[in-house]
């Protein structure tokens, strides 16, 4: 008898995602959808039209608008909602989830508020409960077409990470395990920002050459940064570091690329975030980076400038030059 009762709380592009996946791995799964319009036409469809569209759900997946009366039986609670919005939905779960549930987070984001972790959020508010993050090169776009992906399972405790790794695991989802929470999550987090910047670049009309150079600066930034905060440089060589960056720099299934492009081509960033639609995670990101550079006191040139075209109304043409006549540095000391 499957023993493993999972409920995934966001019916976004990626909850629905893995709703399918977890579903084909004969799993029971319950997918909550907040919006009753958005849950009214999934059923009426049987796809997600608005966010994972030609992407049949199973009918094994239990389409609910309240999770009140299942919450507490289910042993696993994926968090599939922005990650400026997981405070709130741990706290709307507290006193309601059992302590025993594992939490598996798959939003890539840190707090702004705060900057804070989603880990750390989840600490503040459901303490007790085990946690895993879930993360790598995965567009939930790929991932509902049964396309192969590979991503990474972060856990404190060994014993958790590979129970996740073995409930998600089929032919065509491979799924590493790996301790460094903080190391993922940043890798998860702050390629978004990388993104938006390779996504400005080709507005700009800039060729391969630039966005190469962004990329590898890029993550070079992001490790300088995590090994401040304690994490291990190595996981930035894996899923959820180089592997997240280039899927996110590249695919125009990327948001943070798309806005990106929009914004190197002349819009606004608000203009930007309208025409995709759905949530920039790298714009919010974008400010956090920004704030814990300085107050950790690391340099972030590319995040740095970043932020200014984004919060500051920069022209993207004069970061350009701002990075590229940086006082000279040598390559390995400056790692």
């Amino acid at each position: 008898m499957n023993k493993d009762r999972i409920i995934i709380l966001g019916g976004g592009s990626w909850g629905t995602a893995l709703a399918c996946l977890l579903s084909s791995n004969q799993k029971e799964v319950f997918l909550w959808i907040r919006n009753k319009k958005q849950l009214e036409d999934i059923i009426k469809y049987g796809e997600n039209k608005k966010y994972l569209p030609k992407v049949k759900i199973p009918d094994e997946v239990k389409l609910i608008n309240s999770y009140e009366d299942i919450i507490e039986s289910c042993n696993i609670a994926i968090f599939a909602v922005p990650s400026q919005n997981v405070r709130d939905l741990a706290k709307e779960l507290k006193g309601k989830i059992d302590i025993n549930t594992i939490i598996v987070n798959v939003s890539k984001g840190i707090e702004r508020n705060t900057l804070k972790t989603i880990s750390e959020v989840c600490e503040d508010v459901l303490k007790d409960n085990p946690y895993v993050v879930l993360s790598g090169p995965s567009h939930a776009e790929e991932v509902g077409r049964n396309l192969p992906t590979t991503v990474v399972a972060a856990s404190k405790d060994k014993n958790i990470a590979k129970h996740i790794q073995g409930i998600f695991t089929n032919k065509t989802f491979r799924v590493y395990t790996n301790n460094d929470v903080k190391g993922v999550e940043i890798g998860g987090a702050l390629k978004n920002v990388i993104a938006i910047a390779s996504g400005i670049s080709d507005g700009l009309g800039y060729g391969d050459n630039t966005k190469a150079a962004l990329m590898n600066r890029g993550i070079i930034e992001i490790s300088r940064l995590a090994d401040e905060l304690g994490a291990n440089k190595m996981t930035f060589l894996g899923l959820s570091g180089i592997g997240d960056l280039i899927v996110t720099c590249t695919s125009m299934h990327s948001r943070n690329r798309r806005a990106g492009i929009l914004i190197g081509k002349g819009s606004t960033v608000k203009e930007a975030v309208k025409e995709v639609g759905m949530v920039v995670e790298g714009i919010y990101t974008t400010e956090a980076a920004y704030n814990l550079a300085k107050k950790y006191n690391v340099e972030m040139p590319i995040v740095e400038e970043l932020y200014k075209i984004v919060y500051e109304g920069k022209k993207a043409k004069e970061s350009v030059d701002s990075l590229m006549t940086r006082d000279k540095k040598d390559e390995l000391n400056y790692y």
